[in-house]
């Protein structure tokens, strides 16, 4: 008895896969031995006409899933899809014995076979596989998506991301196309010097970036651990122990809105680079991206939302104070009181909220004058020191850091500066963040007591930077929803 609950279609295959077995067929098949895959196959072959491949009579052994089946009779085509691509099947009566013809002919599209047999090209010139031994290796006890229209729910493709892959050509670029950039990512810093490591996801204290955390209980420790929201502060560590460049590719996870931007765990670089400032991380993000680019694209120029986007270094950098002054008319150079920076927000339609100081209020004039007006890549200095309680003072002007935001069309894909490495003034941006903290700002750090003392030890001058390596794919595939570079995104209930 089959679940109440099936549809006809599904109810069909059910019974196919009995019938399966009442022939001594296995439905849900053993190991197969390739000798070639899709890709292999035209790879070697396509160059091959009729005559030179019936000379050379090559053999292959393929496995797929059936994504297209036509014919009747005693012959017919089919299309199967691997990892790599499709290729064409021709399957006739005489060639596979009448036993393994009636398993092809009750073969349903999305059952998984294994095809061995003869490369020739039919009359339509295609690169096609004449069968002389048929495989059933899997029965699919679901259908797919109709082949032209896939799955046209988008949050259903996100949700069942395997038939997703299966049907969407696009998908399956995007899966393969991350991989490719993040080994890139990998062999850039490698070439430069960096030691790829590994740092705690779980932290007892809450630091290395504004956000809000995901709190979760480790019962032997009976203590509460914070899933990490950065990877600076064990990094920067390891700079103090002397190592010097290192680096780490891992997820994040913040416990805040999600958009076509956000997703509550996400993938960063982030390397520490002793000896070195805000300026060699702006060489080194510049390089980094623009040869990634290059290395995966074989281009530096690239469409994303139909606006094209020049990855070719050099790239613009501008203050942040410059960009809001030619952008709203007003000067941060001057010194404001903030009773004057607050009058300035409000006249400009800008909100303040009760823990605001003046850098934040430079900050909210970005926010709404230069951020969404940036298109091509821009290295954006100079932040406030309100907003930046890692980033080393500027020499010149101590109410802002150095440090800088990489942004292209609207959003940031980095962020990077000369790190803190007074432990006098790092303690005292601790303390102030406490105090933010208490006045209702949620993303504010903690005082991380054991860093502090790691300072004291001596950090070298070192430069650091974090790149978003989801919203960097998304530019690099032309993706413009987060969630589709990323296999499993998260998703309300349905």
């Amino acid at each position: 008895m089959f679940p109440e609950d099936l549809k006809e279609q599904q109810i069909v295959r059910r019974e196919k896969a009995q019938e399966l077995k009442n022939k001594g067929v296995e439905p849900f098949g053993q190991k197969f031995v390739r000798t070639h895959n899709s890709k292999q196959i035209f790879d070697l072959y396509d160059q091959d006409d009729h005559d030179t491949l019936e000379q050379k009579n090559i053999t292959v052994t393929v496995a797929g899933r059936i994504i297209l089946k036509r014919g009747q009779g005693k012959a017919g085509f089919m299309n199967i899809q691997d990892r790599d691509g499709q290729i064409q099947i021709y399957v006739r009566q005489d060639m596979i014995g009448e036993g393994q013809y009636d398993i092809f002919k009750q073969a349903d599209l999305g059952d998984i076979v294994g095809i061995s047999g003869v490369l020739f090209r039919t009359k339509t010139n295609a690169l096609t596989i004449k069968a002389s031994r048929f495989t059933h290796l899997t029965k699919a006890l679901r259908p797919l998506p109709d082949k032209f229209h896939g799955l046209q729910d988008k949050e259903e493709a996100r949700r069942r991301r395997y038939v997703d892959l299966m049907v969407n050509e696009e998908a399956r670029r995007v899966a393969f196309m991350r991989p490719k950039i993040i080994r890139e990512i990998q062999k850039y810093f490698d070439s430069k010097g960096f030691i790829e490591v590994e740092t705690p996801v779980l932290h007892g204290i809450l630091g290395g970036a504004n956000a809000r955390p995901f709190v979760t209980h480790h019962n032997a420790l009976d203590m509460d651990f914070y899933l990490r929201i950065a990877t600076e502060l064990p990094l920067k560590r390891l700079i103090v122990g002397g190592m010097e460049a290192v680096y780490e590719i891992g997820r994040l996870f913040r416990n805040e809105g999600m958009d076509a931007k956000h997703n509550p765990e996400f993938t960063t670089i982030e390397a520490y680079l002793a000896y070195a400032d805000m300026t060699d991380m702006m060489d080194l993000v510049e390089d980094c991206l623009s040869t990634v680019t290059y290395e995966t694209l074989g281009t530096y120029e690239i469409t994303f939302n139909e606006q094209k986007i020049q990855m070719q270094k050099p790239w613009k950098r501008w203050h942040m104070v410059d960009a809001i002054k030619e952008l709203s008319g007003v000067d941060f150079w001057i010194q404001y009181t903030l009773a004057e920076a607050t009058k300035l927000a409000k006249d400009h339609d800008i909100h303040v909220e009760k823990h605001y100081s003046v850098g934040h209020i430079v900050e909210a004039f970005f926010d709404k004058y230069v951020e969404p007006a940036i298109v091509q890549p821009t290295m954006v200095y100079g932040h406030p020191i309100e907003i930046s309680p890692l980033a080393k003072k500027n020499a010149e002007d101590s109410r802002y850091t150095d440090r800088f935001e990489l942004f292209i069309m609207s959003s940031e894909y980095a962020n990077a500066f000369s790190e803190l490495n007074d432990p006098i003034d790092q303690r005292e941006r601790f303390e102030n963040q406490l105090k933010e903290k208490a006045l209702g700002n949620d993303e504010a750090t903690e005082m991380d007591v054991d860093f502090v003392e790691s300072l004291e030890y001596g950090m070298p001058p070192t430069g650091g930077l974090g790149i978003g390596i989801d919203r960097f794919v998304m530019l690099l595939t032309n993706t413009p929803n987060i969630r589709d570079v990323i296999l499993f995104p998260h998703l309300k209930h349905r």
